[in-house]
């Protein structure tokens, strides 16, 4: 698979098949995954991968895996999303990181790599994270890569936060 950048402590790269597992995992969890309607069982978690594969196919881009340089495991998600807010196509950060990992700086790093690759390697002008605001970690990365608090949307059926950046000149 294609490593789209590196961080310090981490190389992002497409999904692939054998990545199932390891995405189940922490999708399967209740507690990460309590900011969505309910965890994935497998088949959805190999529905978000294939959703992702056309998306790097159509789009150029998607949530990659985020993987710990120093083992290969893959740790999360991170990428870029096209979302519709308010009648307005926009790009979106999203993450999710295994919860063994948190607390260790690892969704604010992919993040901000993906921040950068978004600005300078696709020219984006502008970026989002949709958050919802008893979500507390995640408004904290979104800061963490320099995104202010935009709007309140009722987006996913229920009032979301609008964290948004512009390129910097």
């Amino acid at each position: 698979m294609p490593t789209f950048f590196e961080t310090e402590r981490l190389y992002i790269r497409e999904f692939s098949d054998t990545d199932l597992p390891f995405l189940h995992a922490i999708f399967s969890d209740p507690e990460t995954m309590r900011h969505y309607p309910a965890p994935f069982s497998v088949e959805q978690t190999n529905n978000w991968i294939a959703r992702n594969k056309l998306r790097y196919k159509n789009d150029g881009f998607g949530l990659w895996a985020v993987c710990l340089k120093e083992t290969d495991e893959v740790i999360g998600d991170c990428g870029l999303v096209k979302q519709t807010v308010d009648g307005t196509e926009e790009i979106e950060i999203g993450y999710h990181i295994n919860k063994k990992y948190w607390s260790k700086g690892y969704a604010s790093e992919a993040a901000l790599g993906t921040r950068e690759y978004g600005f300078c390697r696709l020219g984006l002008k502008r970026l989002i994270s949709i958050i919802g605001p008893e979500n507390i970690p995640s408004i904290r990365v979104a800061e963490k890569i320099g995104f202010t608090l935009e709007k309140e949307s009722f987006i996913f059926n229920k009032i979301h936060h609008i964290y948004a950046s512009t390129q910097m000149k």
